[in-house]
């Protein structure tokens, strides 16, 4: 049966994109309601620059309009392509009423239009970026951060840590949660049977025998090895230089890499524009787009709304998926 309830649409950072692709996004249709949750002022300033109408009418939980607007306001003037840290909570808010209306039940999923992590953090808010704050305000002790597009998908060990910081944040007892959620989520939401997933080693060549480094055996294989044993369908740790191969690739489900720029380049590659980021693990679907706030388009016309509209299709075929 499929799933009545609207899908939440977060503006993000009011100073950046966000508010161009709500705007060109109002004028699509769906297959399931939408709601726009932002500043209804920004979003018709932003379609005005295109010469776009923005006419939705207020979002009312219950009711059926095929388009409409939650209306949080900013609070200082916004002005395209220069954020102001007086906004950062703003962006929260945002976050914060989409979440709870998924929650609740007013929402069937969310999609997040990007935000200007540094801009948050002025505001004296502890900000590393949208997976985190989710896991924490839903108590998540562990979410993983997944992109899909261009027949790829890429999920991620470690997000948003230096480069240094990353060997350490890799255990056993981390990878063994983070593939269980990968298997479970693939399963369970996108409706694969028996992922395959593979699994990327951390240095060049997998390590070469430990010539390279140890963490292939005394971390990645140990862990692998284990989850083999309750039944998942693993490869690895294979050199990650050469993962991203047609053979290789050849009836895999997903690939886990072991940090941020390990694997999002090759997918972003493949599709940018058009990939979708989605965190699984989280008790709500929540799916966003592949980029940043791209201050420098804010307000030019210039956009391309392509990752958002993906973002929006899969988290109505998700919802759809889970009334079934």
């Amino acid at each position: 049966m499929a799933d009545p309830r609207p899908i939440a649409i977060t503006a993000g950072e009011p100073a950046g994109i966000g508010p161009d692709l709500c705007a060109i996004l109002a004028q699509k249709s769906f297959a399931s309601p939408v709601v726009f949750v932002g500043d209804r002022d920004v979003f018709a300033e932003r379609a005005r620059s295109r010469n776009l109408p923005f006419a939705l009418p207020a979002h009312a939980p219950g009711t059926a309009a095929p388009a409409s607007v939650l209306h949080l306001p900013v609070a200082v003037p916004v002005r395209a392509g220069q954020p102001d840290p007086a906004n950062g909570r703003h962006v929260l808010a945002l976050l914060d009423r989409a979440l709870d209306g998924c929650r609740g039940g007013e929402f069937a999923a969310m999609v997040t239009a990007p935000v200007q992590k540094s801009t948050i953090n002025e505001a004296g808010i502890p900000f590393t970026g949208h997976t985190e704050y989710l896991a924490e305000r839903t108590g998540t002790p562990r979410v993983v951060m997944m992109l899909a597009g261009g027949g790829l998908r890429v999920a991620l060990a470690t997000t948003h840590l230096p480069l240094s910081a990353v060997p350490a944040a890799i255990t056993r007892e981390g990878l063994a949660g983070t593939l269980r959620i990968v298997d479970r989520d693939l399963r369970e939401r996108f409706g694969i049977p028996r992922p395959r997933i593979l699994v990327a080693g951390l240095n060049p060549h997998a390590g070469e025998s430990g010539h390279m480094g140890r963490e292939e055996i005394d971390v990645i294989g140990p862990a692998l090895q284990d989850l083999r044993r309750e039944g998942l369908a693993l490869e690895g740790p294979l050199p990650a230089d050469t993962l991203f191969t047609a053979r290789l690739l050849a009836g895999a489900d997903v690939v886990l890499a072991m940090y941020h720029d390990q694997g999002l380049p090759v997918l972003k590659h493949a599709a940018f524009g058009r990939a979708v980021n989605v965190t699984l693990g989280l008790p709500v679907i929540r799916t966003s787009v592949d980029h940043g706030t791209a201050l420098d388009l804010a307000g030019t016309g210039e956009v391309d709304a392509g990752s958002l509209e993906e973002a929006v299709a899969l988290a109505i075929d998700l919802a759809q998926r889970a009334r079934r």
